[in-house]
Formats: structure tokens, sequence, C-alpha cells
């Protein structure tokens, strides 16, 4: 338990951190949030299956987000909505040359369905496309720390990608995959519709901003996305390779936190 206490303690050093919060309201989970997210998951494969079943998965994901004028929109839960659109992609699409170029699996995402945090990669690597899971590897990891740092676990945001499966030799996402793809993406920011999103890395940032500007230029500014306040940083793996970036990544992630700490107070 100490050398657990001391790692941790050694990491938000080299992040810069020199003080925690005592502030209750920002240490106290968000129990309900994630009993929500723990309930609904656990019946949104009955009700994502019977909608599937009937045919009428593309049309209800349309209704998400473009309701035809006079028709009621159809009200899901936001764990019943992202089960739906993952039955829609399928855990095996077809819908570009990544299926044909290696990839074991669709990775979705992962987390709560109410977050108010949404972390977005760029593809999935080579330990994710074996776990299905987003930011499972070393990266991974060290982003799990970093969500930590800040007062939150794993469970209570979302992480994405922006496409789902992994390309090949872990190569940037050509533009048709990109296209092909990021619909679903931004199906998952409607269903979720997060509060903040940080674009982690360079792909990500230019991705979702439309942009060439290099990271470097965009880490540092806010942006306004979809609904969401949208913050680009350096991804985990470049932090792997270069630790004193960390310091920056933390000044990205402070922002963060005093944006949601502004949403919970009177």
């Amino acid at each position: 338990m100490s050398s657990d206490i001391s790692a941790h303690l050694a990491f938000f050093a080299e992040l810069g951190v020199t003080g925690v919060s005592r502030d209750p309201s920002w240490r106290q989970r968000e129990e309900a949030a994630k009993q929500d997210a723990g309930s609904g998951s656990a019946g949104a494969g009955t009700a994502a299956d019977a909608v599937m079943a009937e045919g009428g998965g593309a049309e209800l994901l349309d209704s998400l987000t473009e309701p035809s004028a006079g028709v009621e929109p159809v009200a899901l839960a936001p764990a019943e909505a992202l089960s739906v659109l993952r039955a829609e992609i399928g855990p095996m699409c077809t819908r570009c040359k990544l299926c044909n170029l290696g990839r074991r699996q669709v990775v979705f995402g992962v987390g709560s369905p109410k977050a108010r945090l949404m972390f977005v990669g760029e593809g999935p690597g080579e330990e994710e496309d074996k776990q299905g899971e987003p930011f499972v590897g070393r990266a991974g990891q060290l982003l799990t720390k970093i969500i930590e740092a800040i007062g939150l676990s794993r469970e209570q945001v979302y992480i994405a990608n922006v496409i789902k499966c992994r390309p090949p030799g872990n190569r940037n996402p050509e533009p048709d995959e990109v296209s092909t793809c990021e619909p679903f993406l931004f199906q998952q920011i409607g269903i979720i519709q997060p509060r903040v999103i940080v674009a982690l890395g360079k792909f990500a940032a230019q991705s979702l901003l439309r942009t060439t500007d290099p990271i470097t230029r965009l880490r540092g500014r806010e942006f306004q996305f979809r609904g969401a306040t949208l913050i680009p940083t350096f991804h985990p793996a470049y932090l792997l390779r270069n630790p004193p970036a960390k310091r920056e990544v933390w000044e990205d992630m402070k922002k963060v936190r005093a944006i949601l700490l502004a949403e919970q107070r009177p």
C-alpha cells in the first residue's frame, strides 16, 4: 500500500502538482451517476436487441440526432442509446477498408453514459484491438493516472476514439476511414452530451477541429465543439516518450477541473 501511495505521489510531482484540494464537493464521487450507468448498462442489451430485431436501429439512431418534421423523437436513456449505436455499428463492421487490414474487432468506447468529461483519442492500438476497449495499454494506464489526478475515475468519464478499428501498424487513419467512422463518434458525443471534451494528441484535435495546426499551437486553448468545451492536449503515448510534457498536460487538466467544478457551485 505504501509503495502504491509513493508511486502516485511521484506521478503527481512529475505533473507539477504542488498540493491537493480539501474541497469536499470535489472529492465526493458521483456515486449516483455510477449507479445509473451500471443499472442502465444491465438492461440496455435487451432494449437494443429488441430494436435491432425489428429492423429499426438505423431509423432510431437518426431520430436521436435529426428527428423528422412532425415526428416525435424516441426518448432513450443514454446507456440504452449507446447500446443501440453499438449494435448498429456491429462487432465486425465492414464499412471501410480497415475490416480487411488485420483489425480484430471494433473498439466502441467505454465509461459512464452520463459523463461530464469525455476523452477522444486517435484510434485503437494493438492492445486495444485485442481487448476491445480504448486506452488499455501503457498509454491508457497513464491516462487513467491523469484522470485520477483530477479526482475522477475511468468509470466516471467516457473514452472513445475518432475511428473504432486499428489501422495496420498503428498508422494514422486515412481520410476515407475518418469520414466513414467519425459520424459514430459524433453520435456518441450527442448521446452523452459531455461538458468538456479532451482531444488527445495531434490527430484527434486536428480531426475534430478541422485544422492542420500542430498540437503545440492548439493545446493551451479552449474551443467550442458540439455544445462542449474542447481542450486539446498531448497524447499519453507522447508523454511516455517526453515526460517533461506532463507538466503542460497538467495545466490543461487543471482547466478541465476548473470547468467541471464551476458547474457544481451554486
